[in-house]
């Protein structure tokens, strides 16, 4: 912005291209636009290459429970597993015997390692059965190795399972509240080796952007510079920011804090709605617009019942009792009325304007899908 200022008027040249001019020497008025983005904080809109967490699996057996474990006739891995860790404890099983257990149940085990776990942390695991057990409450998880993707031992896992359902049955009838086959052991497994992570090498470090976005890594590479007073940052597209950080451990760690702190608003994100067929949900953001158009829906259902008759033969008259099929189609077609949609500036105005349609989640994802082919709809329509 720049400004001249004379003894009778100011002129004030705004980067919108309008001109002003205002009586005096010391006023000055500025129309400004400001975009409904608020300034977030940098570590919560992305995220640094190389920190991540890595998932953990391992296969496991849950003890004591109270015979609500898998029927081995049918789980036959489970009395395998069984038979092996016995042998493996020096405890020998005869050869052909068939062990009838009710307080054993086969699970898989899962976590996530975090990123610079180091040997001897704690982390919480999940344990879900993967046969036919009832319930895994009271349950204690034997020790348990957890690999990673490469095979390798990451964790050992044992503990008591947390199952947060409960189920009980009598005489044929049962009940059951939650999930009980599968569990939580807070603090259930122990760190036993790290993965390997060298963080910023060659003295560089990629800040990756969750939603990519070109004016969001503009906007992060120049805020980024701006607080260093340096150039530090580059931007190489949409999601990926290069960042140099200085040499040493402690001023690495620093200067990434201070990246992570650094306020940035992001890029208009562009008009979506989002449709899950599934459950019927309908989701939008706040960018999405409607042009003027008229709708009209209707729904058409068709009802068939089935009424058999049954035909009787006569006394001695020797036929047979015979079943004849019987049906009425009837086809019934709501009333579709034309209504007008006026054009929506605001999410608020497009949720009052299909509102009034009156549809359900139904009928709306058909209304949206028309809309967008016809034009009508400012957005991008994604089904989940």
């Amino acid at each position: 912005m720049t400004i001249n200022v004379s003894h009778a008027f100011s002129r004030i040249r705004c980067p919108l291209g309008v001109c002003l001019r205002v009586l005096g020497t010391a006023a000055i008025v500025c129309a400004v636009l400001v975009g409904s983005a608020q300034a977030q904080r940098l570590g919560d809109i992305a995220t640094f290459a190389g920190v991540r967490s890595n998932p953990l699996v391992g296969y496991g057996l849950v003890v004591g429970l109270g015979n609500t474990g898998d029927q081995t006739t049918q789980t036959p891995f489970t009395g395998q597993a069984l038979k092996n860790m016995l042998t493996q404890l020096g405890v020998t099983v005869p050869t052909g015997t068939n062990m009838q257990l009710k307080n054993v149940a086969a699970v898989m085990v899962t976590t996530n390692l975090p990123a610079f776990a180091a040997p001897g942390q704690h982390i919480d695991i999940t344990v879900s059965s993967i046969g036919n057990a009832k319930s895994l409450g009271g349950g204690t998880l034997l020790m348990t190795p957890l690999k990673g993707a490469d095979g390798n031992i990451y964790a050992l896992a044992q503990g008591n399972v947390l199952a947060p359902g409960i189920s009980a049955g009598a005489a044929g009838s049962s009940v059951q509240v939650n999930q009980t086959s599968a569990g939580r052991v807070p603090e259930g497994a122990v760190v036993e080796r790290s993965v390997p992570s060298d963080l910023a090498k060659g003295g560089k470090i990629d800040l990756e952007l969750k939603h990519a976005d070109f004016n969001t890594a503009l906007r992060t590479m120049n805020a980024v510079n701006r607080s260093f007073g340096r150039q530090v940052a580059e931007a190489r597209n949409s999601r990926l920011i290069s960042i140099q950080v200085p040499r040493g451990d402690a001023a690495k760690v620093a200067f990434l804090a201070q990246i992570q702190n650094i306020q940035v608003t992001p890029g208009v994100e562009s008009p979506k709605v989002v449709i899950n067929s599934r459950t019927g949900s309908v989701v939008m953001n706040g960018n999405v617009t409607l042009n003027q158009a008229a709708v009209a829906h209707g729904s058409l259902s068709v009802v068939i019942n089935s009424n058999p008759i049954v035909s009787q033969p006569g006394p001695l008259s020797g036929g047979q009792t015979a079943v004849v099929p019987n049906a009425t189609v009837n086809v019934q077609q709501g009333s579709g009325t034309l209504h007008m949609i006026k054009q929506s500036a605001s999410l608020q105005d497009v949720v009052n304007a299909l509102n009034r349609l009156g549809a359900t989640p139904t009928d709306l994802m058909a209304i949206l899908e028309a809309l967008r082919a016809a034009g009508a709809l400012n957005a991008d329509l994604e089904i989940i």
